[in-house]
C-alpha cells in the first residue's frame, strides 16, 4: 500500500451549545457554517484541478459519536483505499471499531489510537461531497 493518510479530512468536537459555537465561528473569524459547521475547500497539491474538504464540526456535549472514546474531539483523516488500509491494520493489531460504511460521498470507518482516541478514516467521494455540502469556507 503506498498511502494510507494522505490528509485531515475533518476535525469533530464537542461543545454545550453547537448552534452558538457556529455563531461566534461565523461573526468573528469569518467561517461560513452550516447545520454541520463548515467545509474548508482546498485543491490538491498533486492534482490541482481536483477539490478536496475538510470539515469543521462542534457536536453536541453529550454526542455517542466519538464512542467508546470519551475525549472532547475526533480527527478525521482522508485515506486512499478504505478496504485495503482496514485489513493492513487489523493484521497490525489496530483495534476496528465498526464496519465501513458506505455514503454518496465516501466510505467510513472507527479506529482506536492507543490513548483512547476514536479516529475516523473517510476514503471521500470529492465531487459528491462538493455537491451535497452547503456550509464552506474558501481560502
Amino acid at each position: 500500500m503506498k498511502k494510507r493518510v494522505t490528509g485531515i479530512g475533518g476535525i469533530f468536537f464537542k461543545v454545550k451549545n453547537p448552534d452558538a459555537t457556529k455563531s461566534w465561528y461565523e461573526k468573528h473569524l469569518g467561517l461560513n457554517t452550516d447545520r454541520y459547521g463548515t467545509a474548508f475547500e482546498w485543491r490538491s497539491s498533486e492534482q490541482p484541478e481536483r477539490k478536496g474538504f475538510s470539515q469543521w464540526s462542534p457536536m453536541n456535549s453529550d454526542t455517542d459519536y466519538f464512542k467508546p472514546s470519551e475525549k472532547d474531539f475526533m480527527i478525521n483523516y482522508r485515506v486512499e483505499n478504505l478496504v485495503e488500509l482496514v485489513e493492513l491494520l487489523k493484521s497490525e493489531g489496530v483495534t476496528v471499531l465498526d464496519e465501513i460504511e458506505t455514503f454518496e460521498y465516501g466510505k467510513f470507518v472507527h479506529i482506536l489510537d492507543p490513548d483512547g482516541h476514536s479516529i475516523e478514516l473517510w476514503e471521500p467521494n470529492d465531487e459528491d461531497y462538493d455537491r451535497l455540502v452547503e456550509g464552506r469556507t474558501k481560502s
